[in-house]
């Protein structure tokens, strides 16, 4: 018995190492790349090989191919359809060249391009460095978008002032999902007038595609611009409407943004181009509690505040009541329905384009102000406001001010927004609250932040 049993252990034994060989023969212990390697040989085998870029590149080039054949087929059958009419004329060759160029040339290149576009990462890395060509590169087809995200190498491989060998140009990582979008923005000719397309740029930005890549073409203007008013009159006087640009807007001249009129085209700020009504604004004395005034806010720090930031909607009439307190104020702006950005510089203020979803560009503990009003309230998501919160904090100097001017909620979200404004422990310089309506209150606040000093 004990013999048989020696026997079958054996037999198991030698079928287990006949078994195991088989799997090493196989390349079954080897890695990933290395199975690749035994079965297909080294030549097929690309280390960090993009296939969903190249993937992408395919589909869209068939996409086009696709495309061409239908409209070159529906042609025919047009043709077919008028074969005596087109036996009985001519073609004109004007028509017959634009035909050439437009539907079958042009659409051919594009494939063409794009297929050359195909490229694989470098594996041997950039420089003398092991990191890998960006697969991004391959994800987009127009060529300018390719150029900008490739990293610039340092002429003469000498260390730049940053104390690195190259520069990288960055995007938004949300411009992979608007590629459609991205592409038509920085479809253009080098050096030539950029298309008059500035509202997609700030579609981009809204959407999370920010930064947006810088573009070598040149800005339109209006052709009508004049010479902008003299200081002395620029800061309370409506713009000439001659230098705006107006394509994009529903208005198409200032008098036609009056807040009476109900399709200006914006809703927040009434009345932000009214100038009679901008002159009152932080200046004349309210019934209401949250209206604070600037020179009580600036009684709290006298001679403290000289520079800082207004974060919100308008036309700068913050910045330019500052101006006359020799505060230099920077404001933010985006074109949402109408010319803000054009607007606030034309009165000789400075316009910040920017959008909720970016990094301030400024360094920590510089501004000795942020001032917040109409353009975040109630809506606004409570982890993005922390966000938000968090970024003015780092710019904010210690000993600066926050001032929050009439936002407002429903009563029943007060407690969150009061939380997020009171999380970092700045001091209590003014703080109030009023009803808006039956279910939605102001806030107001004067805060100021501590030294924290380490």
């Amino acid at each position: 018995m004990g013999c048989i049993q020696l026997v079958l252990g054996s037999l198991v034994i030698l079928v287990s190492l006949s078994s195991l060989f088989r799997f090493y023969s196989a390349g079954f212990f080897l890695h990933d790349e290395d199975i690749c390697r035994h079965f297909y040989g080294v030549n097929d085998i690309y280390d960090s090989f993009d296939i969903k870029a190249l993937s992408s590149r395919v589909d869209e080039v068939l996409d086009k191919m696709d495309s061409l054949q239908d409209k070159i087929e529906l042609v025919v059958q047009e043709m077919e359809k008028n074969k005596d009419d087109l036996e009985k004329g001519s073609i004109p060759k004007l028509e017959y060249k634009r035909f050439l160029e437009e539907e079958v040339i042009k659409p051919l290149y594009s494939a063409h391009i794009a297929l050359r576009q195909i490229r694989l990462p470098r594996v041997e890395g950039i420089g003398n460095m092991t990191v890998k060509e960006d697969p991004l590169i391959n994800y987009f087809v127009i060529e300018e978008i390719r150029k900008y995200i490739t990293p610039k190498e340092n002429r003469h491989k000498k260390v730049n002032i940053f104390g690195t060998q190259r520069v990288y140009n960055t995007i938004g990582h949300a411009c992979v999902s608007m590629k459609k979008e991205l592409e038509e923005y920085m479809d253009y000719d080098i050096g030539s007038y950029c298309k008059d397309d500035w509202n997609i740029a700030q579609k981009l930005m809204i959407n999370g595609c920010d930064p947006l890549p810088r573009r070598r073409c040149l800005t339109r203007a209006s052709k009508l611009y004049q010479k902008p008013y003299p200081i002395n009159e620029s800061l309370w006087r409506i713009p000439d409407g001659r230098n705006v640009r107006w394509s994009n807007y529903l208005c198409r001249n200032y008098e036609c943004l009056s807040s009476k009129n109900p399709k200006r085209g914006y809703t927040k700020c009434t009345g932000c181009f009214e100038m009679e009504k901008e002159e009152l604004k932080w200046v004349t004395n309210s019934s209401l509690a949250v209206n604070f005034l600037i020179k009580d806010v600036l009684a709290a720090k006298p001679g403290e505040i000289r520079i800082g930031l207004d974060y919100g909607i308008g036309t700068g009439t913050f910045a330019a009541r500052m101006r006359e307190q020799n505060v230099t104020i920077i404001s933010t702006a985006l074109n949402l329905g109408a010319p803000f950005s054009e607007t606030i510089s034309l009165r000789g203020l400075i316009p910040l384009y920017v959008t909720l979803n970016q990094r301030l560009p400024f360094f920590d503990n510089t501004m000795d102000l942020i001032h917040t009003a109409g353009f975040m309230d109630g809506w606004i998501d409570l982890q993005l406001l922390d966000y938000i919160l968090f970024d003015w904090d780092r710019v904010l100097r210690p000993g600066g001010l926050l001032w929050i001017d009439r936002f407002f909620c429903n009563r029943t979200d007060l407690d969150d927004f009061m939380y997020m404004f009171l999380q970092f422990r700045y001091k209590k310089h003014k703080w109030s609250i009023a009803p808006k309506a039956k279910d939605e209150v102001y806030l107001s606040a004067l805060l100021e932040k501590p030294p924290r000093s380490l």
